[in-house]
């Protein structure tokens, strides 16, 4: 169903590279729009008023039975709680299994000159830090219009990006949840199509 900009409580613009948190209350629906295409969000989601009661990947693919997330999707918790439920997606494709770049990972996949370059982790840091959470609680994330298929062999690949200028994915929040965003700074592989892009978040009341 589409909405009235103009209606939100929220609306603004993430420059690419840049981390990004906020509480989002039952009932608000929270919308990613990646507004150029072809542009990874890795995304966290906690329980706002229990930050250990947070996403869980395998929670969440076992009850829907595909590693890939989209309409109708409910993000379970580690506790079995429903987060967030996706209500509308245009453009069908979401990675689960991917995780996220660090410098650990950077420096396996595409050398040691590129350990110390900016990563998601680098962003995850800065922004748990600042809400008093522990590194620990980096955990399983949603890469939101990454492409990640699995290969004949069985192996993750990643490859160019299908979302196009404007997709975007809308969430109904089932309770008062904590989003974390890394707007994805990679540079080594195509998530970003090696050009990392600004997104739009935007929140609307019940």
């Amino acid at each position: 169903m589409s909405k009235n900009i103009e209606n939100a409580i929220y609306n603004e613009k993430l420059p690419s590279g840049l981390p990004w948190g906020k509480v989002i209350k039952k009932g608000q629906t929270f919308r990613i729009v990646d507004l150029e295409g072809c542009q990874a969000v890795d995304t966290l989601f906690y329980n706002a008023n229990n930050v250990n009661d947070r996403y869980s990947a395998t929670d969440t693919i076992r009850e829907q039975g595909s590693i890939f997330i989209t309409t109708g999707t409910k993000l379970l918790s580690s506790d079995d709680n429903v987060l967030m439920e996706i209500v509308e997606d245009t453009c069908g494709n979401h990675d689960t299994l991917g995780g996220h770049c660090s410098a650990e990972s950077n420096s396996v996949r595409f050398g040691l000159d590129k350990k110390y370059m900016h990563s998601c982790r680098d962003n995850y840091l800065t922004i748990v830090s600042q809400l008093e959470m522990n590194p620990k609680d980096i955990t399983n994330n949603i890469n939101f219009f990454m492409n990640v298929p699995v290969e004949e062999d069985g192996h993750l690949a990643i490859v160019d990006g299908i979302s196009k200028p404007g997709d975007y994915i809308e969430m109904e929040a089932q309770m008062d949840t904590l989003v974390l965003i890394s707007n994805c700074p990679q540079l080594n592989n195509p998530c970003n199509g090696y050009n990392p892009t600004p997104i739009q978040l935007i929140i609307w009341d019940k």
